[in-house]
């Protein structure tokens, strides 16, 4: 195979080839590399690139197939982690000056399982700034959307969807605190899994907000999602809030048969004012698709996670001005404009305000777990527009990200995390601009499995996965 058309191949299928030792892993790690070289500057979706590291790791994985001791899927894979996750002897900046000089001692555990399943690691991929989003001035370079570069690619885990999107890695890990994941993903057209809270460890993650936070994987496919995330997925001792919840076999789940199940559609995420047409109309056709393959939906309302934005808000930037505390008072001017904003006016919010947060919270909750008593998923866009462009997403004043188009947009992602469920954003169609649109979809805790198996099943039927951005 030429090594120009190595870049777009699945997880899947180059595991398949790996294992059948049909190409190498140094070769595909070589092809992965000369593209980053040829694109990263335009992209700006990597940090630090560790090439010398990664080709050791594909040699090393290289010899291991040759002599029978074949890991599993992800051996010889090479991925790229969001730069908020430690790795020993490679800088760790989180998008920030403040930690510009931040060279861990150890490697978190996620580093470590990658490892463990025979990963390549390829580079540390660039974010909004601490996973904040609406960052102003990127300090290592603005990430473009490879599908149009003068578009954003959302945040905060930017540089995992170009990375992923534009061929740069075969997947990515990001992080998602109330939307992270899911919004590139919807952004660049991918597969992008915010895992039930407690479900994938934080050992070694810089926080954004303790009680939020999770991370997973990015790619081009929810197969390759469900292949991910196996490899990361289930208990750390090291992480108080871990789950001891067993992990299903995720690949197992996707059967293609999604017969009898109910979809939830909610009126508040599908009549709101700001929601972009060629969003709702592609949305509501992927539906059409799922009922097609047999599942049946209903509409219903979800009254107070329409105003999860602001709950949201409370919530992750008051505990996020907690951890940044020190360094907003010793190194204020090393922080973007619009997250030293965001950080300061979180410190002044008064106690009674995050309690009261706190309790909404809990009646969102509430709202979302009686709706998935009675349906198995809750189906909606994944954001209200397709990506907007670079200098309207920043958080400067007039900007996507203010006023009551950000709290707004926040209904559809912010939900899931208050509630800690999990949640799924997969490619269901482009707009006229060639933008990708994405469709959420919502489960109960710890039905990370249903949810590939309903993305795989929408994946099966339709071929917008299998479109990539012309670079």
């Amino acid at each position: 195979m030429n090594s120009a058309d190595l870049h777009y191949l699945s997880i899947a299928d180059l595991g398949s080839r790996i294992k059948s030792k049909e190409i190498s892993p140094v070769e595909v790690t070589q092809a992965y590399l000369d593209r980053i070289e040829a694109q990263n500057e335009r992209l700006g979706a990597y940090i630090t690139v560790m090439s010398d590291a990664a080709m050791a790791q594909a040699r090393a994985a290289e010899r291991e197939i040759q002599s029978g001791q074949y890991r599993g899927r992800m051996h010889g894979i090479p991925v790229a982690v969001k730069d908020i996750i430690y790795t020993r002897g490679v800088l760790t900046s989180a998008g920030s000056r403040v930690l510009a000089d931040h060279v861990p001692d150890e490697d978190s555990t996620l580093v470590e399982r990658l490892d463990a399943a025979g990963a390549v690691l390829l580079g540390k991929l660039n974010l909004s700034e601490f996973a904040i989003g609406g960052t102003i001035d990127h300090p290592y370079g603005t990430p473009r959307n490879p599908w149009n570069t003068e578009h954003t690619a959302g945040g905060s885990s930017s540089g995992s969807g170009v990375a992923t999107a534009g061929g740069l890695c075969a997947g990515a890990l990001g992080s998602d605190t109330g939307g992270s994941i899911r919004g590139p993903a919807g952004f660049c057209g991918l597969a992008g899994i915010r895992p039930t809270y407690g479900r994938v460890t934080r050992h070694k993650v810089v926080p954004m907000c303790w009680s939020l936070d999770t991370v997973g994987p990015m790619t081009r496919t929810v197969e390759d999602c469900a292949i991910m995330l196996q490899a990361i997925a289930g208990h750390d001792r090291r992480d108080a809030t871990s789950s001891n919840t067993p992990v299903p076999d995720y690949f197992a789940a996707l059967t293609g048969d999604i017969t009898g199940l109910r979809v939830a559609l909610p009126r508040e995420m599908f009549d709101f004012e700001a929601l972009d047409s060629e969003v709702k109309g592609a949305v509501e056709k992927a539906v059409g698709v799922l009922i097609e393959l047999g599942a049946s939906s209903d509409e219903v309302s979800l009254p107070t996670s329409e105003r999860s934005g602001a709950v949201f808000i409370a919530n992750a930037d008051v505990d996020c001005a907690a951890f940044h505390s020190e360094w907003l008072r010793t190194r204020p001017d090393d922080y973007d404009w619009n997250t030293r904003t965001r950080l300061e006016s979180a410190s002044l919010t008064p106690a009674v305000s995050y309690i009261k947060a706190q309790r909404a919270r809990a009646l969102i909750r509430r709202e979302l777990m009686e709706v998935l008593a009675e349906h198995d998923v809750i189906v909606m866009p994944t954001g209200p527009v397709p990506a907007p462009t670079i200098e309207a997403s920043t958080g400067k004043p007039g900007g996507f990200y203010q006023g009551k188009l950000d709290l707004g947009r926040r209904r559809y992602t912010s939900p899931a995390p208050l509630a800690g469920l999990p949640a799924l954003s997969v490619n269901c169609g482009f707009s006229e601009a060639g933008l990708p649109i994405g469709m959420q979809i919502v489960a109960k805790p710890f039905a990370e499995d249903l949810l590939f198996r309903i993305g795989h099943a929408y994946e099966q039927a339709t071929e917008w996965h299998t479109r990539h951005p012309d670079l």
